[in-house]
C-alpha cells in the first residue's frame, strides 16, 4: 500500500518499526563484534575476571538486541507503543553493557555503580512489553 492509502499514521508506524529493526540489527552486529574482540584481541591483555565482565556485556547486549527485533515483530500488536519498549532496551544496552565494557577495559570499579541502572532499564523494557501486550490482548 502507498502512504496515501494508509495515511500518515501507517507511514509513521512503518518508520518506527524500520528504526527498531535497524537498531536491533546494529546492536546485534556490535555484540558479535564485541564478543569476537573480547575473545581474540583482549584475551592476552585482560585478566580472567575482566574478560568475564566483557563477555557478560556482550551477551546481554545480544539478548536485548534480539529483544528489540522481537518488539519490531510484535509492533502491530502493541498499539504504537513498540518504540517505547525498544527505547528501554536500547537504554539498557547503552548503560548496562556500556558500563561493563568500560569497567572491563579500564578497571575503574566505580563504573560498576552505573550498571544496575541499565539493568533497571532492561526490567522496564520487559515489564512494559508485558503490560502493552496484555492491554493489546483485551
Amino acid at each position: 500500500m502507498t502512504d496515501r492509502v494508509r495515511g500518515t499514521e501507517g507511514a509513521a508506524h512503518d518508520a518506527g518499526v524500520s528504526r527498531l529493526i535497524a537498531t536491533g540489527a546494529t546492536a546485534a552486529l556490535l555484540a558479535v563484534a564485541a564478543g569476537a574482540f573480547g575473545r581474540h584481541a583482549l584475551e592476552r591483555r585482560l585478566d580472567q575476571h575482566a574478560l568475564e565482565i566483557f563477555d557478560t556485556a556482550a551477551r546481554y547486549q545480544m539478548y536485548h538486541a534480539l529483544a528489540i527485533l522481537l518488539v519490531a515483530a510484535l509492533a502491530p500488536r502493541l498499539g504504537g507503543r513498540a518504540p517505547i519498549v525498544g527505547r528501554w532496551f536500547l537504554a539498557g544496552i547503552l548503560i548496562f553493557s556500556g558500563s561493563l565494557y568500560a569497567l572491563a577495559l579500564s578497571g575503574l570499579r566505580m563504573l560498576g555503580a552505573i550498571t544496575p541502572i541499565g539493568g533497571l532499564c532492561f526490567w522496564a523494557g520487559w515489564i512494559s512489553l508485558a503490560i502493552y501486550a496484555r492491554r493489546a490482548g483485551r
